[in-house]
């Protein structure tokens, strides 16, 4: 049996988020979240889980989330929460949540 190098007894993880890793072609009929900066963005909220030893928690690119629209998106399962990561308050919401689960309304994605 292989050992994992982590010292985990199961798989899987509290809470894990996905952020909106999809490129569009130049002139799509639809924007997308990497021109949008997501990958700044996932990089910033990863380096900010392990500065701050938030356990139980993945950051990762996702493919297409189809919400590029309000990107760049992010949503954290098992919640199923998605967010619109827009500004440095939103970031906050996203890594205090991952934290805690606690989930602040007022950040979360809105549909015009």
């Amino acid at each position: 049996m292989t050992k994992d190098p982590k010292g985990r007894k199961q798989p899987g993880f509290q809470r894990h988020a996905f952020v909106c890793g999809h490129e569009r072609p130049e002139g799509a009929a639809r924007p997308s979240c990497t021109p949008k900066g997501s990958m700044e963005l996932m990089r910033s909220l990863k380096h900010a889980v392990r500065e701050r030893n938030i356990e139980g928690v993945r950051v990762q690119k996702s493919g297409c989330l189809d919400y590029c629209e309000y990107g760049p998106t992010c949503v954290v399962y098992p919640e199923g929460t998605w967010y619109s990561l827009t500004d440095e308050r939103t970031l906050e919401a996203v890594l205090e949540h991952l934290a805690s689960g606690t989930i602040d309304p007022s950040c979360t994605l809105k549909m015009d």
